[in-house]
């Protein structure tokens, strides 16, 4: 017994390491254990797998449930009125900031001039009755009903897919513009989603309250109003490229800025002589069924 007696307070402090480690992996088996991904089998110590980033497996249950919304819900808001906040302030440093890499607070830019151009599609034919206007200004001018129905529908029911085209076609504009001042193809397409979305911002906030005001009015007015609103854009451009490439002088961005403008009118004469033809084409082969876009003279 009295040899046994110096290994007393060894066998103590044993006996409280295995205690203290049990109450440990009870109170936080994270730290302690570890499980394999159910997405590609690498082990997994923390909360997501660092192989894949698959969240750490947890059962489905309310609590789940609740968390999923939760994080839906309230973290894109934020993202989304962080985004929306950002791009009224500064477009131009916001996409700066976006490109450059700060980007977890940030809703995805694309996915913005998608959600905005719902929005404004909605007021421009919903509460607006935009087409039930153009409508009446192309009667007035003698032009087809029939044709602007069809054109006013078409443009209505694939708005988003217009938008998506037009982003890549603005991209490749500003892209041979600007493009000894070191950003790719793909950044234009970014930079150019932010510039959109301000525009489409500021229409919803400026322009489409003051066409509210005039609805009742001719529509050669609203009309009037659509058409000077789009000088708009070219003061965006210059501001939007001057805080992006804060580093150049101001006269080199306004002779950029005319560079794209100069482009895109090139790109939409080319685009409207490409529908010509093709118009005159199908003409050609349909002739009666075309006949019911050409006005009746009295």
């Amino acid at each position: 017994m009295i040899g046994l007696e110096p290994l007393l307070p060894f066998q103590y402090i044993c006996s409280l390491a295995i205690v203290q480690m049990a109450i440990l992996a009870k109170t936080n088996p994270s730290k302690t254990m570890s499980e394999n991904c159910k997405n590609c089998n690498e082990i997994i110590t923390g909360n997501f797998c660092s192989q894949c980033g698959q969240k750490k497996y947890k059962r489905i249950d309310k609590s789940y449930i609740w968390e999923e919304l939760q994080y839906t819900i309230l973290h894109t808001n934020k993202g989304f009125l962080y985004s929306l906040k950002n791009i009224l302030k500064n477009p131009g440093k916001t996409a700066r900031e976006f490109i450059d890499g700060k980007r977890v607070r940030h809703y995805k830019p694309i996915l913005m001039t998608f959600v905005l151009s719902g929005i404004a599609t909605f007021l421009t034919y919903k509460v607006l009755g935009f087409a039930e206007i153009m409508s009446a200004f192309y009667r007035e001018k003698n032009i087809g009903a029939k044709a602007t129905a069809d054109i006013m529908s078409f443009f209505s029911s694939y708005s988003t897919l217009i938008m998506l085209m037009l982003i890549p076609f603005f991209a490749l504009t500003t892209k041979i513009a600007f493009k000894k001042w070191g950003h790719n193809y793909y950044e234009h397409i970014v930079m150019n989603a932010y510039i959109l979305s301000y525009y489409t911002i500021i229409s919803i906030i400026i322009v489409y309250p003051i066409m509210f005001i005039f609805k009742h009015s001719s529509p050669a007015t609203m009309m009037a109003i659509t058409f000077y609103s789009l000088f708009l854009i070219p003061l965006i451009l210059v501001w939007f490229f001057k805080v992006f490439y804060k580093e150049k002088p101001v006269k080199a961005v306004i002779l950029k800025v005319l560079a794209v403008l100069g482009l895109v009118i090139l790109g939409y004469i080319i685009l409207l002589l490409i529908v010509v033809i093709l118009f005159m084409l199908v003409t050609m082969q349909k002739a009666p069924e075309t006949l019911q876009y050409i006005p009746k003279t009295k």
